[in-house]
């Protein structure tokens, strides 16, 4: 049996898990992941492309360049599919909200808070600079691997965690206090976003991050509505 305090901790994932059985979800899973599943085959091969046409090598040199080129095409795919899954989570953060909010917290009223031009340009801007940052990290791997394998790890982790969380606190308040609340629970919200951004990196698993980390965060939200001096909307 899990402790309670432990399942405090992971209670916004487990909950986000458990829904994937719920019919009303089901749908927006299914084109969640199809969106996935499509941004990260162009990925995977738009990397294999520009790797052949870097390297023309011929014979069993060209043969072995082209096994491990192939191999580092899929793992840098995998790298830079992290930007596109940001993007994919802010595109149903809204359905997938309202799914969630549905069944576990069905008091709730009807949100009132940005406008959806707001949100969206706040996913998009979000996206390049994950894309920007990741790019960097992709460089420091090669200069210094441990560092930059760490780097990459916390830019994700900030990635999904501020990323989805404003985008989701935005749906009930403006971006100045959904800022200010990302803020004051920090911690908390970073600490999802660690244990999301390690999932991220797992082949399958990456493609149901986009709407696993939006609705864990609905939840994280829930449990920062609690906390002193914030009016729910």
């Amino acid at each position: 049996m899990m402790p309670a305090r432990t399942f405090q901790c992971f209670m916004p994932l487990i909950r986000a898990v458990s829904q994937f059985d719920d019919p009303a979800f089901r749908g927006i899973l299914l084109r969640s992941v199809g969106w996935s599943l499509v941004c990260f085959a162009a990925l995977h091969v738009a990397a294999i492309w520009a790797v052949h046409r870097l390297l023309t090598l011929h014979g069993w040199l060209g043969w072995m360049v082209d096994i491990l080129g192939s191999v580092g095409a899929s793992l840098l795919a995998l790298w830079l599919f992290l930007p596109v899954a940001t993007v994919i989570g802010t595109l149903y953060f809204d359905r997938i909200a309202r799914a969630v909010e549905r069944r576990f917290y069905p008091s709730l009223g009807r949100p009132h808070g940005a406008s959806l031009i707001d949100q969206a340009r706040d996913g998009i801007v979000v996206a390049l600079k994950v894309f920007g940052l990741n790019i960097a990290a992709l460089i420091l791997v090669f200069l210094l691997p441990g560092g930059g394998l760490i780097l990459g790890w916390m830019i994700a982790s900030y990635a999904i965690g501020r990323g989805l969380f404003v985008a989701v606190a935005m749906r009930r308040m403006p971006r100045p206090l959904a800022e200010s609340l990302y803020r004051s629970r920090r911690g908390v919200v970073l600490g999802h976003g660690a244990i999301l951004a390690l999932a991220a990196y797992v082949p399958v698993l990456n493609l149901f991050i986009p709407i696993m980390g939006t609705a864990a965060m609905v939840h994280v939200l829930d449990i920062a509505l609690e906390g002193p001096g914030v009016v729910r909307r």
